[in-house]
């Protein structure tokens, strides 16, 4: 405190940081990125453990013998989808019924704002169907999903069959305290989100659907179960949401539990545990295996239908089952008797999971690292911003922020509304259309602000950029700090790319090479690059051309998912991220 408390040495200290502010700022920057790369250093995580003290044995004894006749039932799914060309909703409703369950149905329809050309639709038509196993030995007020989506062609037969035979045996069972949904969706996510909207009476998206006619309980814990093989190898476990949000980590902790229990291979990310921590190969496996969650974090996007469980406050996850063709496999009785164990416990609770993690990082199934051990590699990057203030002054700086956030706000609502018209004067599609709009309004943009300035008083001065600067560089510390907590992932990556144009961008820099770099580091470009590194992080390097079309393909998913599901991702880049770049490229142009 003397230190801050005395006036001679807190103008050294002053002195200090302005004198070595550069040096200090490259070692901050170099020091987060160093301190992020040391979270998959097993020695520098946690092991995972289980807090929730009703679900803190795996001490039950799994029974469930039928996979073998689940697989039957998968297969005469199959043949009934195949010859209805859809879910077979007649067949589902009579083998529910005749398996002791409370049948519904629930029809839905969604007009998409632009054609989804990844899976051929525009205009969205599907039944769900569901059946309740109500609790005898409760007052049924709290309920536990189990879903298997309908997914076109021959895939996920395997999981509707399963969940049908683990209906007809729990049905048999007496011990449950909580109703148990069983849910069949179509259309993946859009039915999910019809259902969800249906059981808790909302309807944030807009979609048309018909009221729920039967309800369990409020809903405690949810899983999603995707197996399209009679032959597993693997079992996954998928976490992200929308919008980066996770589930509790208990619940991670629980199929990690089971699946050693009961000697199942899982993975997270697709990657198998290696013990090998302190070898250089072992550490690139957990590096790869948490940059993997990282970048599927930061899309924003639910990677399963679990995904849209969570913004309900509902705990949930994707179990897919991997066909890898490694030598070890495992049987539909065993996958069954995983999910009877992970039921039998969810059972138990008589609370919602609360007590572990929902902030967290998974360099793999048995470690994981906290938001204590991960912020401050970004708080060594925000840091900076803060470092880097020019001293404040009185020329306004309103022009440049409502020209930059206007611009912003074309990008985020001219696209979808545009689109028509593209169509008609450019032989281009719906989907072409939207996205080649963003694109040009997204460069059409860089032309707009950079000489704004002079409508404030004519010439630019010093003390105007200066003030700029300030005001730009506090707004993005404030919105990469509110990001970060939200939704970490993100967070970090844009810090990784605006903080160092963010630091050094002044009107002296030389103009070509800045102009170049700021372009690299921009919200677009960041998401190009991101595009060919989460493939190279799959082990499936693409060529740029292909690169280039799955790129234009995310821009489109982003958008319809923002349409769809309310993810937030692409209108904080649209709205917030995209104007606070464009302030610091009118900095570098300013005259």
């Amino acid at each position: 405190m003397g230190l801050l408390s005395d006036p001679n040495r807190r103008r050294a200290l002053i002195s200090m940081l302005t004198r070595l502010n550069a040096p200090i700022c490259v070692v901050c920057y170099f020091a987060g990125v160093a301190w992020f790369m040391g979270l998959a250093f097993e020695p520098f995580t946690l092991r995972t453990y289980m807090s929730e003290n009703a679900m803190g044995s795996t001490m039950v004894e799994e029974r469930f013998p039928a996979g073998e006749r689940a697989l039957a039932t998968g297969r005469e799914f199959a043949a009934h989808k195949k010859k209805v060309g859809g879910m077979p909703v007649d067949w589902l409703v009579k083998n529910m019924q005749d398996r002791g369950l409370e049948v519904f149905t629930q029809s839905f329809s969604r007009t998409l704002p632009f054609p989804d050309e990844n899976k051929e639709r525009y205009i969205v038509k599907g039944t769900n169907v569901y059946g309740i196993l109500r609790a005898p030995r409760a007052p049924r007020t709290e309920a536990l999903v189990l879903s298997a989506p309908c997914s076109p062609g021959d895939n996920n037969n395997q999981a509707v069959g399963l969940l049908l035979g683990l209906a007809q045996y729990f049905r048999n069972q007496i011990y449950w305290a909580k109703d148990i949904i069983f849910l069949v969706n179509e259309h993946d996510l859009i039915g999910m989100q019809a259902w969800l909207e249906g059981y808790h009476h909302t309807n944030t998206t807009g979609m048309s659907w018909s009221p729920l006619q039967g309800r369990g309980g409020s809903i405690q814990a949810a899983l999603s179960l995707e197996l399209s093989s009679d032959v597993i190898t693997s079992l996954d476990l998928v976490l992200e949401g929308l919008n980066g949000q996770l589930p509790n980590l208990d619940l991670a902790n629980l199929f990690y539990a089971f699946c050693q229990k009961i000697g199942v291979l899982c993975t997270i990310q697709g990657k198998l545990q290696r013990n090998d921590w302190d070898s250089v190969s072992g550490y690139n496996h957990a590096v790869q295996t948490m940059m993997l969650m990282v970048m599927k974090q930061a899309s924003g996007r639910p990677w399963g239908d679990h995904g849209l469980f969570l913004r309900y406050h509902i705990e949930a996850a994707t179990i897919k089952g991997v066909n890898s063709f490694r030598q070890y496999k495992t049987d539909a009785t065993t996958i069954g008797r995983l999910l009877e164990g992970m039921y039998r416990k969810l059972n138990n609770l008589l609370e919602r999971l609360h007590q572990s993690y929902f902030f967290y990082l998974m360099p793999s199934l048995s470690h994981f690292v906290s938001i204590g051990y991960y912020m401050p590699a970004f708080g060594l990057l925000a840091v900076i911003l803060l470092l880097r203030q020019s001293s404040p002054g009185v020329l306004s700086v309103l022009t440049p922020l409502v020209i930059s956030h206007l611009t912003g706000v074309a990008l985020y609502a001219l696209p979808i509304r545009f689109q028509e018209t593209a169509v008609e004067h450019f032989p281009v599609s719906e989907t072409e259309a939207v996205v080649l709009t963003a694109i040009a309004i997204y460069t059409a943009g860089l032309a707009l602000p950079h000489n704004t300035h002079r409508l404030l008083s004519g010439e630019g001065t010093e003390q105007g950029w200066r003030v700029l600067k300030l005001v730009a560089v506090l707004y993005l510390a404030v919105l990469l700090g509110c990001t970060a907590l939200i939704n970490f992932s993100l967070g970090f990556i844009l810090a990784l790319t605006l903080v160092p144009l963010a630091a050094f961008v002044t009107p002296h820099v030389p103009k070509v090479l800045s102009a170049f770099i700021l372009v690299i580091l921009s919200p677009a470009c960041t998401l190009l690059f991101s595009v060919f590194f989460f493939q190279e992080l799959q082990d499936m390097p693409v060529s740029f051309q292909d690169g280039w079309l799955l790129y234009l393909s995310v821009i489109s998913q982003g958008i319809l998912d923002h349409s769809l599901y309310g993810s937030l991702v692409y209108p904080l880049i649209a709205l917030l991220v995209y104007p606070c770049w464009l302030l610091f490229w009118n900095i570098l142009f300013w005259k």
